[in-house]
């Protein structure tokens, strides 16, 4: 009680009566809610998530593909392992593909290890355009995956449902080495309104 007049006194009557307006204000404010249904959307499936290819000692500008191995994949849309992989698109947002390694190749191996992407027309597969950003207009040839950090995007529009497969230029002729050798191909789906800068 004390306490209160003790605030009583320094803000006199008024102060108190205003105190206690805005008390009663806030108790009588209506709180209205809204529930929002969030649904995440997926739009890379992977396709074959492994592969096995053998290389040569001297091999020079040699191919291998993702599926495939020596080969071309012969596409079929219901078998994961035809293709590398598939982006899905809707209205609302195009999607940006960073594809790179998670580690650069031995450049005490290979000479070159050059990664390019074809995506499938419905009848063939074709060379599909790589940009250096996932925004803006500039195209490279391939991804050099003797250089740390490489990487390439694929730049795919809104509404449609594309298949891709990769494709590896490969050179192994600086050593006699057989020892087992991994390359681990990432993909990173990056949806976003456009591809403007």
């Amino acid at each position: 009680m004390n306490k209160v007049k003790k605030i009583g006194a320094i803000l006199g009557i008024k102060g108190v009566l205003s105190i206690a307006s805005l008390a009663t204000i806030a108790v009588a404010l209506v709180v209205y809610t809204v529930a929002v249904t969030i649904t995440p959307t997926q739009q890379l499936t992977v396709g074959a998530s492994s592969a096995s290819w053998d290389v040569y000692i001297n091999e020079l500008n040699e191919v291998r593909y993702l599926p495939g191995g020596h080969s071309e994949p012969t596409f079929d849309s219901g078998d994961t392992a035809t293709y590398a992989f598939n982006v899905v698109t809707d209205s609302s947002k195009v999607c940006a593909i960073k594809i790179d390694l998670t580690s650069e190749m031995d450049d005490t191996r290979f000479s070159n290890f050059d990664i390019t992407v074809y995506s499938w027309t419905g009848s063939a597969w074709a060379s599909a355009t790589l940009y250096n950003s996932n925004t803006g207009t500039t195209t490279i040839t391939e991804i050099d995956g003797l250089s740390a950090g490489a990487s390439g995007y694929l730049h795919q529009s809104a509404g449609s449902n594309v298949y891709y497969m990769v494709k590896v230029t490969y050179s192994y002729d600086l050593v006699d080495t057989t020892t087992l050798i991994t390359a681990t191909f990432r993909y990173t789906p990056l949806a976003q309104d456009d591809f403007t800068p």
